[in-house]
């Protein structure tokens, strides 16, 4: 009842298919980014011109802060005498 059944003798060596447990993901072309050179310049020009503006701000602000501190001094030596 529960004996294998063996199939006769082949004349012909088995084929061998192999088949996968899962399907294969489907492969999706990657976007390609182009980016010209003169994108590349524009930012690094931006870049540039802003860190040099962050700059005068600050050296601005740096020059009216000792200018405040050096005219405050004189004008309260002046109320002193």
């Amino acid at each position: 009842m529960f004996l294998p059944k063996y199939p006769d003798t082949p004349t012909s060596p088995p084929a061998h298919t192999h088949t996968t447990a899962e399907p294969t993901p489907v492969r999706r072309p990657v976007p390609q980014i182009s980016v010209s050179t003169g994108a590349v310049a524009a930012v690094l020009v931006g870049g540039v011109v802003l860190t040099a503006l962050l700059a005068a701000v600050a050296v601005t602000a740096i020059s009216v802060a000792v200018a405040a501190v050096v005219l405050r001094s004189m004008l309260r030596e002046q109320h002193r005498r």
